[in-house]
């Protein structure tokens, strides 16, 4: 992949998360608890891809496995980051079935429980923002 199209690719990405992030912390504001978890893991994603095209220059593989993203992208990050992309794998609701998707509302539309996720997301983020930052500073 050449240079232009791998920054254009990762910037893609970059910006992508970036407005996700804020649509996550409006779900949350008008009380939308489930669906501010499930743009979280839509902005870990992203950044995650980000990360995948940087490390192996070719496009993000269409997959939404957190865990998986990070070991392509060859990610060295904290045990109790690998826990939280473990279980913000469950938070990709998207295409399940309507069972799975009313027992995952249920379950995060209380504020404290969301809220503590969505801390721990942030913090993720903004590490990963920092990571890609970071490698793509050095290579310019």
């Amino acid at each position: 992949m050449k240079k232009q199209e791998k920054e254009k690719i990762i910037n893609y990405w970059r910006k992508t998360a970036a407005h996700d992030f804020k649509t996550m912390k409006g779900l949350f504001e008008i009380r939308r608890y489930p669906d501010s978890l499930f743009y979280g893991h839509i902005i870990i994603e992203k950044i995650l891809k980000a990360l995948v095209v940087y490390q192996t220059n070719e496009k993000a593989p269409y997959i939404h496995n957190l865990t998986k993203l990070s070991e392509l992208a060859e990610l060295n990050l904290e045990e109790k980051d690998y826990d939280l992309l473990d279980v913000l794998n469950n938070f990709n609701i998207r295409s399940r079935y309507p069972d799975y998707k009313l027992s995952f509302y249920k379950q995060y539309r209380d504020k404290e429980k969301a809220s503590r996720y969505l801390e721990e997301i942030t913090e993720l983020y903004k590490k990963l923002c920092q990571i890609l930052n970071q490698k793509t500073k050095q290579k310019n």
